[in-house]
């Protein structure tokens, strides 16, 4: 009995002592230095880090410091509102949040003057689709390649072709380089695309202008409401993902749209929208020869150089092709057992999904501050441009979701059952 009263006295010093040490690490954990201190310390190095890169791009390194800081605070803001408990149980991510704030900033009071350097949509997106590279290993891009090749390379053509055609024949639009500019911004994948057609085919800047409008509020519309439907439909997400992919105009857009269903949503449509950019070299190179040809015959022996070709490819795509190769020839190196412990737990889950995430943010936080619903609601006055858009997206809708459907359910349902 001695023996068992000194094992239970024992038993209970030890659970004691258990919380007693518990406590003393909740008291350090809550100290406020460390809650504060990774936030502006992470903050501090982006800002340096970013500030160094845009000075050797413009040499507007401090402009860019200046405004910084209005961007990350919303950033911040937003991982901790969307960090809660009960907002986790909604369902609502940080994606959502952080253009919300911004919306609020930009449509009332207005974005600061000071800030706006600081506001680079397409360098946070693309830095973060860099990294996001280094996560889709390349053996996940050629499962994927095959279905995703006919969803963007099939659909994006035939979807060109049948809008212009639209544009010309029932809408009667006059400009066929705003035709053009408008059938290629929404079939592609938006701006980018926008100005490498309208480069070629000589479309005026107010002609791009009005594109790049329109295109930017339908993007806007899109990234909320599709995956909303996906959600409704209870749709699968890798065709939900697919779908989006190659329907919403911008990268950045497809990137929060994916971020609203999840990762595979996200995974399946960035990496579409990837294929899918590879198009616009190619695609700008037929409209230069199709003009020269059958519309500026005038012209008809001008060429379009490579060099103008490269300049307006975007070349991320090549650092998130090189990440992938990277990371992905690491991993075979290692071995199924250490790549998936260094390389997938390890760089990936590590320090990759971080840095992207956050970059994702700023992103979103720079689409809501450089948004104003009062300057493009000019592009929404009635008129045939408008018509064209919405006719040629709900064209490019279902074409792109029945695509979609047979590629991954119906032909390949192997590959889709391994993504």
């Amino acid at each position: 009995m001695s023996r068992n009263a000194a094992a239970e006295r024992a038993i209970r010093e030890y659970i004691r002592d258990l919380r007693v040490r518990g406590n003393k690490l909740k008291k350090i954990d809550t100290k406020a230095y460390n809650q504060l201190g990774y936030p502006v310390g992470f903050g501090l190095s982006l800002a340096l880090l970013f500030a160094v890169v845009v000075q050797v791009m413009s040499g507007k390194g401090s402009d860019f410091l200046k405004g910084f800081g209005l961007v990350y605070l919303l950033a911040v803001t937003a991982y901790f509102i969307a960090g809660q408990a009960d907002v986790k149980a909604m369902g609502i991510g940080y994606a959502a949040w952080v253009i919300t704030l911004g919306l609020m900033i930009s449509n009332t009071v207005g974005t600061p003057t000071w800030a706006k350097p600081a506001i680079q949509v397409e360098f946070y997106i693309k830095t973060g689709l860099v990294l996001l590279g280094a996560e889709i290993l390349f053996g996940k891009i050629l499962i994927i390649g095959i279905p995703g090749i006919f969803v963007a390379w099939v659909v994006t053509p035939i979807v060109l072709v049948v809008t212009y055609w639209f544009g010309q024949t029932v809408l009667k639009i006059e400009s066929k380089s705003l035709n053009m500019t408008l059938s290629a911004d929404m079939s592609v994948c938006g701006v980018s695309a926008a100005i490498a057609t309208a480069s070629v085919c000589g479309a005026s800047k107010e002609e791009l202008t009005l594109a790049v409008g329109i295109s930017l509020i339908f993007t806007s519309i899109m990234m909320v409401i599709l995956p909303n439907i996906i959600l409704a439909l209870d749709m699968n997400h890798v065709l939900g993902g697919a779908w989006m992919g190659g329907t919403i105009d911008s990268t950045g857009a497809v990137a929060a749209a994916g971020a609203f269903l999840g990762e595979k949503a996200l995974y399946v449509a960035a990496t579409i929208k990837m294929i899918q950019n590879i198009l616009i070299g190619v695609i700008a190179l037929a409209v230069a020869w199709y003009w020269a040809k059958h519309v500026d015959r005038s012209n008809a022996g001008q060429q379009v150089s490579a060099m103008e070709i490269w300049r307006r490819f975007p070349k991320f795509i090549i650092g998130f092709l090189g990440a992938s190769i990277v990371f992905s020839l690491l991993y075979h190196a290692l071995g199924d057992d250490m790549g998936t412990v260094m390389v997938s737990h390890g760089a990936i889950d590590g320090w990759s999904k971080i840095f992207r995430g956050w970059f994702f943010c700023l992103a979103f936080v720079s689409i809501g501050l450089s948004t104003d619903f009062k300057m493009l609601s000019r592009h929404l006055a009635g008129g045939k441009p408008v018509i064209l858009y919405v006719c040629g997206q709900s064209f490019n809708l279902l074409l792109t979701l029945l695509t979609a459907y047979l590629m991954f359910f119906v032909v390949f349902p192997n590959i889709t059952a391994r993504i």
